[in-house]
């Protein structure tokens, strides 16, 4: 299994909610479930965690945190030296969900939709990239996306001297479903974050530092340093 990037939907007045809260009524809040009437309704079109795992990912967080303030939870992520992790936790919280897909993956999809070859992964998570990415899929249909990648995908194929014959390769339908869904599942992705009023997206990618998550103001260690 490869590593995976993610486009995180944050619905923002549900994390200000979170934010907004003091430290106690948080850890309270989450350990009783009472903020789960107030989280996004799950998109059944991405990938989301479970609100008891969410919620005890929160409180394993809390409790491995030393903090002296005593204000909201916005300023005291402010404070620490793990705020950004700890944001990235309520922002998961506060998502209707994500598009996630393995990285070597992202490279193809990437490459088609630019049509240029992404050269590395500072190209593939960069700002510039992604706003490329938005604008190039902007309005597009997304079977006529994803029919893009599938036929670019058999076309390396062919070239690498790996066979189309689904007889020979039991793999070969199931990784043309793969590639199919989740382009559908990107373009329907930015398109939400085009689209909606509340709905911001934020990229990072799994084992990543989660200050590096997202760009300009939504970086995490950005987001915690606006006043």
């Amino acid at each position: 299994m490869g590593i995976e990037l993610v486009l995180l939907l944050v619905d923002t007045p549900s994390l200000e909610m979170l934010l907004e809260r003091s430290w106690t009524e948080l850890y309270q809040g989450m350990e009783k479930g009472q903020f789960r009437d107030q989280r996004p309704p799950f998109d059944g079109r991405l990938k989301r965690t479970f609100d008891i795992d969410c919620e005890a990912e929160i409180l394993d967080w809390m409790d491995s945190v030393e903090h002296e303030s005593s204000g909201t939870v916005l300023e005291v992520l402010r404070t620490i030296n793990d705020g950004p992790q700890g944001l990235l936790h309520l922002m998961q919280w506060a998502s209707p969900g994500a598009w996630e897909v393995w990285e070597g993956r992202a490279f193809l999809y990437l490459d088609v939709a630019l049509e240029r070859t992404i050269a590395d992964s500072e190209d593939l998570y960069s700002e510039s990239t992604w706003h490329e990415l938005t604008n190039r899929l902007k309005g597009i249909p997304e079977e006529e996306f994803a029919e893009l990648v599938c036929l670019d995908w058999m076309s390396r194929r062919k070239e690498l001297g790996e066979t189309l014959d689904e007889t020979e390769d039991a793999k070969i339908v199931p990784t043309y479903e793969a590639h199919d869904r989740a382009t559908r599942a990107l373009v329907y992705t930015i398109t939400l974050c085009e689209t909606s009023p509340t709905l911001v997206g934020v990229l990072g990618r799994e084992h990543l530092k989660a200050a590096q998550w997202g760009h300009g103001q939504w970086n995490l260690r950005q987001y915690l340093l606006d006043e």
